[in-house]
């Protein structure tokens, strides 16, 4: 048996056996550009297999070393790749610039981080894998920008066309010249391995006489800036004095570049990674740094508690009661994954997790006070009764006592709202109800929440709650 064939015989025992078939057959079958940074949601859509199976997954085919795991900076503008990291513990806190929309951004996980899987050159060598060797718009689709920007190759090659004056190859050390035809447009003389941009305002009378700019490339100090020219002839000289191969591009931002970055598909973002469970579970080693302190705009937090566990104890003794709690967590942990949640951590009987979306956190949440009143109705008591709180708000993600966790009042005012339960009653927030998709989960159940305001220790004003009865 090779080494691949073992590698996937283990997989098969860890991730869905339909999921493991269909990217065997990807590495075997699949075309070079279609191994690098593979999007796992449109992985999912285009086979019709369930997200979290996929995700999961491509996690363990990355811990048996079948794929590269990269997160990767987005500008949230054109969606190209700013940087590219293997460990989230890599990610910079201060801004990262992005040269064609002149731009600087702090990174936030929400939507500026994607997560993208590529066969590791172990498993199968792909163009990829010599970036150097990419002809430029297979650079641009592979290298520079993300899988969130939707572009078949017949769509890409034909938008190229629209988009572009020149485009070339440059080896390190070597000069051009090219002869371009400036329109009345905005220009912007782009090189996506540097990543540095030379803006041009083509405006006024047109002119025949030939207009001069000369561009040098360099590491150090890549050309950046803009220049005001007329509608005419303009000789561009390059030279590539930084010491690999650049790729010159001369675009027309106008409408046809606008619709080709405007044609967007969903992708795996670091948020919902973090909120992984797989993730969380195989990938321990990978989370943040002690120093790092990650934006997060915006993530459900649902906390529970078990009401009356000392009474409890005493009433049913040690070992009754830790075969009851213990079946209790099973019964909520399996819920959490199930509704594409995570468990951040476990205090006592209290269970502390996240969701990337509020309708995840409300179904869990439903879903764990029906789990209670079977296992109830097993031992013929009413006892068991589980207290929930939901919020949803902006936090950090950071690494507490060596584990991935999170920080800020968003996660304070969630654990107080949980407090307020006293019975199978679940209290959440007013951000929770306002999501649309919770409001259609409550209709369809017939589920009328009950406002009330709510004073929450540690929280100077009240707060509007809702409990779901």
């Amino acid at each position: 048996m090779s080494d691949i064939e073992a590698q996937f015989s283990v997989l098969k025992q860890t991730a869905d056996p339909a999921v493991t078939d269909a990217i065997a057959d990807l590495i075997g079958k699949g075309e070079d550009h279609e191994l690098n940074r593979i999007n796992a949601l449109d992985f999912s859509s285009r086979l019709g297999l369930d997200e979290e199976r996929v995700i999961s997954a491509f996690l363990h085919a990355s811990r048996l070393g079948l794929f590269d795991l990269t997160w990767n900076v987005l500008c949230p503008g054109c969606s190209g790749v700013l940087d590219a990291h293997d460990t989230l513990k890599s990610l910079r806190h201060e801004d990262y610039h992005c040269g064609l929309c002149a731009c600087g951004y702090e990174p936030s996980v929400d939507e500026q981080v994607e997560v993208a899987f590529t066969v590791s050159p172990k498993t199968r060598r792909i163009a990829a894998h010599d970036p150097t060797s990419l002809p430029v718009w297979e650079y641009y689709k592979q290298v520079f920008w993300s899988s969130g920007i939707d572009l078949n190759r017949d769509t890409f090659a034909s938008l190229a066309e629209q988009v572009t004056l020149d485009a070339l190859e440059l080896p390190a050390g070597e000069k051009a010249v090219l002869s371009l035809q400036l329109p009345q447009q905005f220009i912007i003389a782009f090189e996506p391995v540097t990543h540095s941009a030379h803006f041009i305002d083509v405006q006024g009378e047109p002119t025949k006489e030939r207009q001069q700019l000369s561009l040098v490339y360099n590491k150090a100090h890549p050309p950046t800036g803009s220049i005001t020219l007329r509608p005419g002839p303009l000789r561009l000289s390059l030279d590539n004095q930084a010491g690999m191969r650049t790729l010159p591009t001369v675009f027309i931002a106008g409408d046809a570049l606008h619709k080709m970055l405007g044609k967007r598909r969903p992708f795996l973002t670091a948020k919902r990674m973090l909120s992984n469970q797989t993730f969380r579970d195989v990938f321990k080693a990978d989370n943040l740094n002690i120093d790092q302190r990650l934006k997060i705009t915006s993530l459900t937090f649902l906390f529970t508690d078990l009401k009356g566990s000392t009474a409890l104890y005493e009433r049913v003794g040690d070992l009754a009661a830790f075969d009851l709690v213990r079946a209790h967590f099973q019964a909520l942990l399996g819920i959490i994954s199930a509704e594409k949640g995570a468990v951040v951590k476990t205090i006592g009987d209290a269970v502390m997790a996240t969701f990337v979306r509020p309708e995840h956190a409300i179904v869990a949440g439903l879903r764990m006070r029906a789990a209670m009143d079977e296992l109830n109705v097993q031992r013929g008591r009413d006892d068991l009764i589980v207290k929930i709180g939901i919020h949803e708000g902006p936090c950090l993600a950071v690494m507490l006592n060596e584990r991935q966790d999170y920080f800020g009042q968003t996660v304070n005012i969630a654990a107080r709202v949980q407090g307020l339960s006293t019975s199978q009653a679940i209290h959440v927030t007013g951000g929770v109800i306002d999501a649309p998709a919770v409001a259609a989960i409550l209709e369809k159940q017939a589920i009328t929440p009950i406002q009330k305001q709510a004073a929450l220790r540690g929280i100077a004003d009240k707060v509007v709650v809702y409990e779901i009865p």
